[in-house]
């Protein structure tokens, strides 16, 4: 019974338990698994040629512009990169950084309008949700866009209550820094979502004071100008038309780089990033219509909707978009926590994710029977042996601590999800991302190296694996290998590169997995 009252009394709110939370999922094995392709090593690699040219304006990758995104998160990783040296923790050091404040941010926020016991179970949801977690571990921008973005929603909401100047002035700050992160996106979503959110309150001409608001206009363009003026002057109008036209408007009405989904992609999208917590917010969705009497609950019902109609529409689909618009779901899950009474519900997601872990193998093994190319097999068989019997048992055990946490009927639903929180964090980041990792990424880390140490010139034949070159640290051209040459490929490639370069030999050098390293040969010529 004394244990029962602790977890559904104060032990859960202290603010040291949220402070675990974000050390264990921000920081915790930040550096322990290679970078993954292709945005980790995309934007990594930008950096390490960012130091190495010393072209602090215009990124490039493999010697090319990148035009994929703005400077600003390239900045602050060649800053941790120059600090620590170059590897995974200090590339990804930036993100863990921006999701910590984010973290800070949201929880001052609703200890501002709210209660600090609110303040805390929000920032322990918003810690604990799968998809947030991931991105603070990721070497891109996305953690850094999300707390600008959601640093302006919240002085924008602070404003509509008491319109103070300065705090405008600060709405304008973090939109150009986040026209430095992301671009556009960091302006559009503020704007559409205070516009809707005054037209409700009738209180359009106080929207229109923000928006013509001569001081803050300068701030933003003092913020983010100057570098959109370098790069054109560094590489005239090439950046402005790949970026604006094809990776924004582009985005949104044809799909890039293969990320297509259907209409309804989002509803399906929301609820796994939301993990373990999907129940929770299944259960306040009847008192949606609720949301509107509160001025904050309407605010974030405005903000989420927006956000989630919008890229319903958008071509181009990827789950991190979703999280532009979580926020005001962590927040009203955390103002309304006592309100789910079905505990099975509640359990059934984070249930069935550990189930389907613990079902892991037998997933592999089908996909295995159906895979028809030879990096698809040989993925499948390296990820069937790392899920050897201690995987086994630490998705059953972990399977059964939810299935107990459900069973256990004097602990409220909202504390007990939080523990399953801090055991999803456990078993995705000690157990299966290391697994996944080792399966994926640990072959193009060991065929770097190994090329690295050899000296020999390098190349990349028709497979796009970037972090090959953060770890060599080395551009790799990407195009036909010459005798003498080594060639990273993808397995599936193999055949391709014999047929069309027949009048060479190939010496495998190192082969794991998806990844094959190869010299190549002249015919009449000895290794």
């Amino acid at each position: 019974m004394a244990g029962t009252q602790a977890v559904n009394g104060r032990w859960l709110l202290s603010p040291w338990v949220l402070a675990a939370a974000v050390a264990l999922s921000f920081f915790w094995q930040l550096g322990a698994v290679p970078l993954y392709d292709l945005d980790e090593g995309a934007f990594s690699e930008a950096t390490r040629e960012m130091l190495a040219s010393g072209n602090f304006i215009t990124p490039h990758k493999n010697g090319e512009p990148r035009y994929d995104k703005p400077v600003l998160i390239y900045w602050l990783q060649a800053a941790a990169v120059q600090a620590l040296g170059l590897h995974e923790f200090a590339l990804r050091l930036p993100s863990a950084l921006a999701a910590t404040l984010w973290v800070w941010a949201f929880w001052s926020f609703v200890r501002e309008h709210l209660d600090r016991d609110t303040a805390t179970v929000a920032g322990l949801v918003m810690t604990l949700a799968l998809e947030v977690s991931l991105i603070a571990k990721a070497a891109t921008a996305d953690a850094l866009l999300n707390l600008f973005l959601a640093l302006t929603f919240f002085d924008l909401y602070r404003w509509s209550l008491r319109p103070r100047p300065g705090r405008l002035v600060r709405v304008y700050l973090w939109m150009g820094l986040g026209f430095l992160t992301k671009g556009p996106v960091a302006v559009f979503f503020p704007l559409v979502v205070s516009g809707l959110f005054f037209l409700s309150r009738r209180a359009l001409q106080d929207w229109g004071r923000a928006l013509f608001f001569p001081l803050g206009w300068l701030v933003f363009t003092v913020v983010a100008l100057p570098w959109y003026v370098a790069i054109y002057v560094d590489n005239g109008p090439g950046f402005f038309q790949s970026f604006f036209l094809k990776h924004n408007l582009g985005r949104f009405g044809e799909t890039l780089h293969g990320h297509r989904g259907f209409f309804g992609y989002y509803l399906v999208v929301v609820p796994l990033i939301l993990l373990p917590f999907t129940g929770w917010f299944l259960a306040l969705l009847p008192r949606a219509r609720d949301f509107w009497r509160d001025p904050l609950d309407r605010f974030a019902l405005l903000w989420f909707v927006t956000v989630l109609v919008f890229f319903s529409f958008s071509a181009t689909k990827l789950p991190h978009y979703a999280l532009y618009g979580a926020v005001p779901l962590f927040l009203l899950l955390a103002r309304y926590r006592e309100q789910p009474e079905n505990r099975w519900l509640a359990y059934a997601p984070p249930g069935l994710f550990f189930l389907l872990l613990a079902l892991l193998p037998e997933v592999l093994d089908l996909a295995a029977a159906s895979a028809r190319r030879a990096d698809q097999v040989a993925l499948m068989e390296e990820g069937r042996a790392q899920l050897d019997s201690t995987w086994r048992w630490l998705a059953g055990t972990g399977l059964a601590a939810v299935l107990g946490l459900a069973w256990w009927r004097g602990l409220r639903i909202w504390p007990g999800l939080i523990l399953v929180g801090f055991l999803q964090l456990l078993v995705v980041y000690g157990a299966l991302v290391p697994r996944v990792f080792a399966v994926l990424q640990q072959p193009v880390k060991e065929a770097a190296l190994q090329a690295r140490a050899s000296g020999r010139p390098t190349v990349v034949y028709d497979t796009s694996l970037p972090s090959f070159s953060v770890y060599r640290q080395a551009i790799t051209p990407e195009r036909d290998p010459r005798p003498g040459e080594w060639v990273l490929l993808r397995l599936d490639k193999l055949e391709a590169l014999s047929r069309r370069l027949p009048q060479y030999r190939y010496q495998v050098q190192y082969r794991r997995g998806q990844v094959v390293l190869l010299q190549v040969l002249a015919r009449d010529s000895t290794p």
